[in-house]
């Protein structure tokens, strides 16, 4: 089974500014999916939640 994958925009809290990035999607405890990707300027994890799974 392939990995689930999403591309767009996550705001980085280090840079203050949207960034473009390809992260893969997982589901947390609630049920709740969620893009996890790392900024591609400073290398901080982003997160962006996606709604329910």
């Amino acid at each position: 089974m392939a990995e689930e994958t999403y591309e767009g925009e996550f705001y980085c809290v280090k840079c203050k500014d949207k960034r473009s990035a390809k992260g893969n999607i997982v589901v947390n405890d609630r049920g709740t999916k969620m893009a996890k990707a790392k900024c591609p300027k400073c290398g901080t994890n982003l997160n962006r939640i996606l709604g329910k799974a």
